[in-house]
């Protein structure tokens, strides 16, 4: 017998591949099974002209977290992808056609800030920067990189850090309302109180403490060679190092509970796998929904409001009136309006703010892989209502909410002329991809003073059953829901010590495709 028996992981996306490599490091014999055709979850990649476009997350920030993932297991992250720094973090546009760079670098993003919006903005900026790095010393530890805390717990921790330190996290007050503390431009206000959005969330209902995705992101962003797709890939391939198994095109219908604990899962095929312990690397609804059976229903509580789905556009496009960068923002006019609209009256924005990646492109503009005769490669993105499974966007849908996104477009100086027809993904695209979501892609929404609090933990209530991926603590965006399938195996691992091992077996690793 294995130690501690198999591991099954369901769901092969960023968290359930760091929670399987983690796990076999320590010598447990790990399973993962993934529905879809390739591993990778969120993180995905589209053909579209021929052509593979990263169709999922853009941005990598945190990449200490995969440092050590590898470095646990023996290996580096750069014997497997290769990374290189960004300095500009965004280009970001506005319909008045002014724009302004942002850096990692806070004397450069000053200086251009005093440039477009005058020195007092300059000063509030640099104010902000401080700011939201004490917020970071304060939840990092305690919150992003450790085990769920309970509001309780803050609560008590009164006398530990003291009610100051409370304060610091700036969890009392939204994001947009803490920003008024530092800048007075309306366009400063929008750009910042875009940081809302990492979480799926609105500005003018999220938290401040959110504030401190500003300084996670200066403190470096990194370019996948390649695509983000290779660091998926990367992930699965040292998982396979380590004697994982890892079967794609197979989905679980049905999880197994025996004695009031985890036993494993029955799959499409009709086949049952048998686990001591199984990692759902889903969306909790789909467990609180019974997706995956009746006997799993109580393991988690129901999920708050859920967060911000999308409509994303993956072309190969020629361009002309814009110098793009790798992340470009082309913002609304009125971004209070754009979230009513996607909050209160669940409805595409009537005027999008527009996110474009353009893959072949640098901090600098063209790569030297960019085929200027075929055009380039774009991941285009507007926010969505998370209405997947009551609502389906039919062809002139598709076309108006796409008519809109380049009216905002124009009136920033950019036009696009696509090869071939885009690839379309909208919240029902993405309810099927991740069911009982509606097509949310980051869990819940962070509204609210308590809501960073109400994410499920790792253990869910039936021993044996864990949870990770976006909608577990520590919540959406590539680190956190790497830490979460970290954090997964030091909950198991726990676990194990607290019950009687047998002995080691080594396993053979390997993929396989239904």
């Amino acid at each position: 017998m294995e130690k501690g028996g198999r591991v099954l992981v369901v769901g092969a996306g960023i968290g359930g591949l760091t929670a399987a490599v983690e796990l076999a490091r320590r010598g447990l014999s790990v399973t993962v099974v993934e529905k879809a055709p390739r591993v990778g979850g969120k993180m995905r990649e589209v053909l579209a002209d021929g052509r593979a476009i990263d169709s999922g997350p853009t941005v990598l920030t945190m990449r200490r977290i995969f440092d050590e993932v590898f470095e646990a297991a023996g290996k580096t992250l750069d014997e497997h992808v290769t990374l290189d720094r960004a300095d500009l973090l965004a280009r970001h546009a506005w319909t008045d056609g002014s724009t302004l760079d942002l850096w990692s670098d806070i004397d450069r993003s000053a200086d251009a800030i005093g440039t477009f919006a005058g020195p007092r903005e300059a000063r509030g900026y640099r104010r902000f920067c401080e700011h939201t790095r004490k917020i970071h010393e304060l939840v990092e530890g305690t919150f992003l990189l450790g085990e769920k805390p309970s509001f309780l717990s803050v609560v008590k921790a009164f006398g530990t850090i003291g009610v100051g330190a409370l304060l610091k996290m700036d969890g009392y007050r939204t994001l947009h309302t803490a920003l008024g503390d530092f800048f007075q431009d309306r366009r400063l206000l929008q750009l910042f109180g875009r940081y809302a959005t990492y979480s799926g969330s609105s500005p003018f209902s999220a938290p401040a403490t959110l504030n401190v995705i500003a300084h996670v992101e200066r403190e470096g962003v990194w370019l996948v060679r390649g695509g983000m797709y290779r660091l998926a890939e990367a992930l699965c391939n040292l998982a396979v190092e380590l004697g994982v198994t890892v079967r794609t095109g197979v989905a679980v219908t049905e999880l197994l509970v025996e004695s009031g604990r985890a036993a494993g899962a029955r799959l499409s095929t009709g086949e049952v796998l048998h686990a001591r312990h199984v990692v759902v690397n889903a969306d909790a609804a789909a467990l609180v929904t019974g997706l995956f059976g009746k006997a799993v229903r109580r393991a988690a509580d129901t999920p708050g409001a859920r967060s911000l789905s999308a409509m994303t556009w993956s072309a190969v496009a020629e361009t002309a009136g814009f110098d793009l960068v790798r992340h470009n923002v082309f913002f609304s006019d009125d971004y209070a309006r754009e979230f009513r609209q996607l909050f209160d009256e669940d409805s595409v924005p009537s005027q999008p703010t527009v996110y474009i990646c353009a893959q072949d492109r640098d901090d600098s503009g063209l790569s030297p892989s960019h085929e200027a005769a075929s055009g380039e490669r774009l991941l285009c993105l507007i926010n969505a209502p998370a209405s997947g499974d009551r609502r389906t966007f039919s062809p002139t849908e598709i076309q108006r909410c796409e008519q809109a996104m380049n009216e905002v477009l124009r009136r920033c100086g950019l036009t696009m002329k696509p090869s071939a027809p885009p690839v379309v993904t909208t919240p029902s695209d993405f309810d099927r991809m991740f069911p009982a979501t509606g097509g949310a892609l980051y869990g819940a929404a962070s509204h609210g003073l308590t809501a960073p609090f109400s994410r499920p933990a790792a253990r869910s209530r039936i021993p044996g059953l864990y949870l990770c991926g976006g909608s577990a603590h520590p919540g959406a965006g590539v680190p956190m829901v790497a830490q979460s399938g970290r954090l997964v195996a030091l909950s198991l691992m726990q676990d194990l010590a607290s019950t009687p091992q047998s002995r080691w077996a080594a396993m053979r690793g390997g993929m396989s495709t239904q």
